[in-house]
């Protein structure tokens, strides 16, 4: 049997332009690497066999391309920018804020970093041990959770920071997270507190969080296929398999090149997403999709699961339960699906399907049995959870899924009820209509908002722009009175009332 070794390649945010990643492909294929994969952090895996190892490894050296083999000391940065404009609508959180976040991280983070949007759930947002999401009231700074390493205890951070700090105090806070893992590692007494007592906050622009976030209900898109957005068009690609062939994948980068299309984004859903295709351009990702003989518009029953990377067992599974809904013609639509095989591993979903082994011998497992968990209220960004059944034989698990999909539905439609019945009870006071803008500070980008004046300046709620003192300047950066601009809220993403 031919022993093989799994290369990892980060795709910092799930970005990498289609050159790079063509030079990679070509490297591989040079190795006898076939297919490639993505991972659930976003990154490329190949699978070389253990003799052309050292050639591989050289060639992606020769391209100072990073890399690991089989362990994760450098996991890769997670981010909601594959979404962006296609999914996150009406946002300050802009392709250009992103790329200045990747841009200042001069370091390789050597604990999970996830950078969500604060609006949708395409990227699982509390699977990091750095989570930032961006903030939906104060453009251009964003909260920040800390899910303490190999536990479940989460932190939220009552300051807000600024984008252009949020890779230094993510360095920041990692190096005192390692230098004292027996505070912060795999400690269920980790304090929050202790943590940021020691970190230096006045090396950064913060400003306090008055208003805790609310992380979104879970509601997966569909991903996949030829979609338009605004002038242009975005096509998603799904395989079930989970593996693309080389020539595929080399394909994909020579018409992005010849269609100057800048950038490919890989997803934590193990898809591809192209982005800024022409109208033009349109026929040609149709051939080339033909050419491959690459299907699309897969049911949500597959699209919805969650399977361990590089998981034989995990993917056979799937296949299992999703052909066991199929036939029972079972709706899973806004569930996600998750399948653990492995004791360490952790998958981001609402229901949990969770394999163990009656008995194991010399770490070997035998005759498994699964259990099903799910989500508090079913949104997998809340982390704890109850067992809906334990130790079912395999040929009543699918069974038993259904069911548990069943009480998905029974809790959604509760839950509607009662959002109904608080809505015809309400008194609805007319909306005072208000100026459609704010200003805007031309250097922080910070907003002073009429509404709300600034009281930490002593400007009263209802005072006028116009009346305020000539020597007003920006609570944060200090910016003169003129040097601040009208904006449309709507562009900012601020609600109007």
């Amino acid at each position: 049997m031919t022993s093989l070794q799994t290369i990892k390649i980060n795709f910092r945010g799930g970005i990498v332009s289609p050159g790079e990643l063509y030079s990679i492909l070509a490297a591989a294929e040079k190795s006898k690497i076939t297919s490639a994969s993505i991972g659930l952090r976003q990154q490329l895996l190949l699978k070389v066999n253990i003799e052309e190892y050292l050639n591989f490894s050289r060639q992606l050296q020769l391209l100072n391309v990073s890399f690991e083999t089989g362990s994760e000391q450098f996991p890769n940065v997670v981010s909601s920018y594959p979404a962006e404009e296609i999914f996150i609508t009406q946002t300050w959180l802009s392709e250009g804020v992103y790329k200045d976040i990747f841009d200042l991280m001069d370091y390789k983070p050597q604990l999970k970093v996830n950078i969500s949007d604060s609006n949708q759930s395409f990227t699982p947002l509390l699977t990091g041990n750095i989570n930032w999401v961006a903030s939906l009231h104060s453009p251009h700074f964003w909260h920040l959770f800390i899910r303490f390493p190999k536990t479940n205890i989460i932190y939220e951070w009552k300051q807000l920071v600024y984008t252009n700090d949020v890779a230094k105090v993510s360095k920041d806070v990692e190096e005192i997270i390692i230098h004292n893992p027996e505070r912060f590692y795999d400690n269920s007494n980790a304090s929050g507190d202790e943590l940021f007592e020691q970190l230096k906050t006045g090396n950064y622009i913060t400003q306090p969080a008055r208003q805790a976030p609310v992380l979104p209900a879970f509601t997966l898109p569909y991903y996949e296929g030829l979609n338009r957005y605004n002038d242009k068009y975005w096509i998603g690609i799904y395989k079930r398999d989970e593996q693309f062939s080389l020539d595929f994948l080399k394909d994909i980068c020579r018409l992005c090149l010849e269609t100057k299309i800048g950038q490919l984004c890989s997803t934590p859903w193990k898809s591809l997403i192209i982005k800024s295709i022409s109208e033009k351009d349109k026929p040609y990702w149709n051939a080339l999709l033909a050419k491959h003989k690459v299907n699309m518009r897969h049911a949500a029953n597959e699209l919805n699961f969650q399977v361990e990377d590089d998981c034989a067992e995990g993917l056979q599974l799937k296949k299992y339960l999703v052909k066991h809904l199929n036939k029972t013609d079972t709706r899973t639509f806004g569930i996600c699906i998750g399948i653990k095989t492995r004791r360490k591993s952790e998958v981001f979903s609402s229901i949990l399907v969770r394999r163990k082994p009656l008995f194991s011998i010399a770490g070997r497992g035998f005759f498994y049995l699964y259990d099903i968990l799910c989500a508090h209220e079913f949104n997998p960004n809340e982390r704890t959870g109850s067992v809906f059944s334990r130790n079912n034989p395999k040929f009543f698990l699918a069974e038993q899924l259904r069911r548990a999909i069943f009480s998905f539905y029974a809790h959604y439609h509760e839950s509607q009820e009662k959002v109904t019945a608080m809505t015809r009870n309400e008194t609805h006071v007319p909306a005072k209509k208000v100026n459609g803008y704010v200003q805007q500070c031309s250097h922080c980008f910070s907003v002073y908002d009429e509404k709300y004046g600034d009281m930490e300046s002593g400007i009263l709620p209802g005072t006028k722009f116009k009346d305020l003192p000539e020597t007003y300047s920006c609570a944060l950066c200090e910016a003169p009175k003129n040097e601040f601009k009208p904006i449309d809220q709507q562009l900012l993403g601020l609600q109007t009332v």
